[in-house]
């Protein structure tokens, strides 16, 4: 982190009625002086002329003085509420900068806090989650992490390890100590629990990282059962041609659609049939794959005929012909659209049931699941090791794996938690 004072735009791009710009770092404080001829008290809305190094006048704003360190950031920070012209946004910038500010780089406020201490980077990464959230869903899991559930659930893990490491480290470096004799069969209790605690977190069917990326949904079936039409009436709009000629879907086509609160991208493929045409060849082994890689397979028949769903979801298509369904489909009509309320409700509950968790919050990035996951091997280790001092190194790699995940682990937070458990040298 540089000693550089950064500023940026907080609020959205574009004419508006308010532009807020922020300001962050040691040099915040002279900046405000130099724009308003004085420092306002601390966290009070103060109402201000704005100018330049030559005294012209830039806007009539709002300013805030945020002292560190209880800022966002962890440094001394400024608020500016501007009139949200161009005009006004660019001539603020202008004088910032010969003042000696930056613009900040994309990320580099929530960065700060981060190297300051104000949040972990399971926070961090959660503060990118609320402004990307595109439901409420979304918005709900990105809350709870940013609150620090998640850190806190990786810091207890932390915390119980590092004892363990420094029990540990006494049974290796004092070994003619009087320790009590169950001080190695607490430890192996603890290293076990932590290590089944975390195998359940990582057992979640990736449900806070599909909330956070969105399901795919996968439409298939043969060719003119309807599945174009079906993708249409579903999203709302024409997303795939429609015509009577069998074959006319080669590639996939995607669209967008929140269901059940869960961002769902829905594929329509190519007809599954066999052909000779090398194009529509390529669009089935194409419609393959994805349903091979769906959150959810849906199924689509025409009515009369006979179908299996399996682990999907079976739809039974021009139902306006007025043939029954196979058994467990859904019959709609995408002509009519008859059944598509039902199709819509099926399709949230299955949305839901893919992302909804209970208990600790979930994992939301591979990132996570990748060091937890290298954490288990490493404690799996250390339980069935033989010497102590192989223990040792696979219990101090598992912390190491958790602290990637948080960022917060080190030598001295084990030195610190050995010192409070044992008299050395007494």
């Amino acid at each position: 982190m540089t000693d550089d004072t950064i500023f940026a735009m907080a609020s959205g791009a574009g004419r508006a009625a308010i532009a807020v710009m922020r300001v962050s770092g040691a040099g915040s404080a002279a900046a405000v002086r130099a724009l308003t001829g004085g420092l306002p008290p601390a966290r009070e809305v103060r109402l201000r002329r704005l100018r330049d190094g030559a005294g012209v006048e830039l806007d009539r704003a709002l300013v805030i003085w945020l002292p560190g360190p209880n800022t966002y950031s962890g440094e001394d920070s400024a608020e500016l509420h501007l009139h949200g012209g161009r005009a006004v946004i660019d001539g603020v910038a202008e004088a910032l900068t010969a003042l000696g500010l930056r613009p900040a780089e994309p990320g580099e406020f929530t960065r700060r806090a981060f190297l300051n201490g104000r949040m972990d980077l399971t926070e961090a990464e959660a503060v990118h989650d609320l402004v990307a959230a595109e439901t409420a869903a979304q918005r709900r899991q990105a809350l709870r992490q940013m609150d620090g559930a998640l850190g806190a659930l990786y810091r207890g893990w932390a915390d119980r390890l590092r004892r363990v490491v420094a029990f540990q480290e006494a049974l290796i470096d004092f070994p003619d100590e009087d320790l009590p004799p169950d001080v190695e069969a607490d430890l192996l209790a603890t290293l076990r629990g932590v290590r089944i605690e975390m195998e359940a977190h990582l057992n979640d069917a990736r449900r806070g990282e599909r909330l956070r990326e969105g399901l795919f949904f996968a439409i298939t079936g043969a060719p003119n059962v309807g599945k174009s039409s079906l993708i249409n009436a579903l999203a709302g709009r024409d997303v795939a041609i429609v015509s009577d000629r069998p074959g006319t879907t080669r590639d996939a086509l995607e669209t967008r659609v929140v269901l059940g609160g869960v961002p769902v991208t829905l594929v329509d493929t190519a007809g599954l049939r066999e052909t000779a045409d090398p194009i529509e060849a390529e669009g089935v082994r194409r419609a393959l794959a994805r349903a091979e890689d769906a959150d959810l397979v849906i199924s689509v028949v025409v009515a009369g005929e006979p179908g299996v769903a399996g682990d999907g979801l079976l739809v039974a298509n021009k139902a306006d012909l007025g043939l029954p369904g196979p058994d467990g489909a859904v019959r709609v009509s995408a002509l009519t659209g008859a059944g598509l309320d039902t199709l819509l409700d099926c399709l949230a509950d299955r949305a839901r049931t893919l992302t909804e968790s209970e208990g600790p919050p979930p994992l939301t990035r591979s990132r996570h699941r990748a060091a937890l996951q290298e954490a288990v091997v490493r404690l799996a280790a250390a339980e069935i090791a033989d010497l102590p001092e192989l223990r040792g190194e696979d219990l101090r790699l598992a912390l190491r794996a958790i602290g990637r995940v948080t960022g917060h682990v080190g030598v001295e937070d084990i030195l610190d938690t050995l010192f409070r458990q044992f008299c050395i040298g007494k």
